[in-house]
């Protein structure tokens, strides 16, 4: 099993920046890919990022520039950042991290507001 928390969300005007970090503890060794979902009002949830145990990054189209995947590995825990820069009101959402072991179903955390306003 694999336990994942989100913080950082926040309310934050179109332009600025915000933070999520993602702690994931538990069965972490066998997690290959760890990413960031999001899911805004009225829309299904959609891929933002995505992070490889080896270092490959994916982004969404609609983030690339602008979000940035991090991690950083810990003794027994693994952290998990998005950096969100030049945020615009399309990207208010919940955003939600995720992390996927092989032939395991996907991990997800409780979800975090983003809420960028105009």
């Amino acid at each position: 099993q694999v336990q994942l928390v989100e913080s950082g969300g926040g309310l934050v005007q179109a332009g600025g920046s915000l933070s999520l970090s993602c702690v994931a503890s538990g069965s972490i060794l066998r997690l290959n890919v760890m990413g960031w979902f999001r899911q805004g009002p009225g829309k299904q949830r959609e891929l933002v990022a995505t992070l490889t145990s080896d270092g490959g990054t994916n982004y969404a189209d609609s983030v690339k520039g602008r979000f940035t995947i991090s991690r950083d590995n810990g003794k027994n825990t693994v952290t998990m950042y998005l950096q969100m820069n030049s945020l615009k009101p399309g990207d208010t959402a919940v955003y939600y991290c995720y992390a996927k072991a092989a032939f395991r179903a996907p991990y997800w955390g409780q979800g975090t507001q983003v809420t960028v306003s105009s």
